[in-house]
């Protein structure tokens, strides 16, 4: 089993949701936890929390990422990756009124969740591989976060059901790229968790009651 003890980690979407709770775990684990957010209000609170550090980042951004994960390895060898960072945008493939689906906030949709989590997994594993291995050679662990909604994605899910399925079918080939630097990389698919990204408000409940 991975050690993180004095090691440090990065969390995605850790200013809230999964990303909070998962970055407080790795805390309390002894990992000196690096928070990528765009919301940097919550997420200086979560870092001041756990004694960690936030860093406001897009993670499709490659500059971004990258500060991100320099600040990491400034705070100790880089040995954990998890990416909850995602957004949703719901619609129908075409409206009721025969409309389509707006193109570029599809476009969005892949760009932060499929695309940016390949951003962080490359540049991490990059730093990762350059760390002393622990025992049996690992180096570090990545975990993806992707979606039930990738297997039985619903009525306007479209976007959001493809960019999951992107990081369920991209997961294991990165595994197999990285597993001869000793990182492991696996991949969850959470039902529902009420995290912001189904937005605020009545149309929010109702939309996550649909879901349910």
């Amino acid at each position: 089993m991975l050690d993180v003890n004095g090691a440090s980690a990065i969390v995605t979407g850790g200013a809230s949701g999964l990303g909070a709770a998962t970055a407080r775990l790795l805390a309390g684990k002894g990992a000196k936890v690096v928070l990528i957010d765009m919301n940097e209000q919550k997420g200086e609170e979560v870092a001041k929390e756990i004694n960690g550090a936030m860093v406001k980042a897009d993670v499709s951004n490659a500059e971004q990422v990258q500060a991100a994960v320099d600040a990491a390895s400034e705070m100790g060898p880089l040995r954990a990756v998890v990416n909850c960072a995602g957004i949703g945008w719901a619609g129908r493939t075409i409206n009721r009124d025969g409309s389509p689906f707006d193109l570029d906030m599809y476009e969005t949709v892949i760009r932060i969740n499929l695309i940016g989590t390949f951003n962080v997994i490359r540049l991490a594993a990059s730093a990762m591989s350059k760390v002393d291995p622990q025992n049996d050679n690992e180096r570090g662990a990545i975990v993806n976060t992707a979606s039930v909604a990738a297997f039985d994605g619903q009525i306007g899910q479209a976007a959001y059901s493809s960019s999951k399925g992107g990081v369920v079918g991209m997961t294991l080939p990165v595994a197999r790229d990285l597993a001869a630097v000793g990182i492991r990389v696996n991949c969850i698919a959470p039902g529902l968790i009420d995290t912001p990204i189904y937005g605020q408000g009545e149309a929010s409940e109702a939309f996550k009651a649909q879901v349910g």
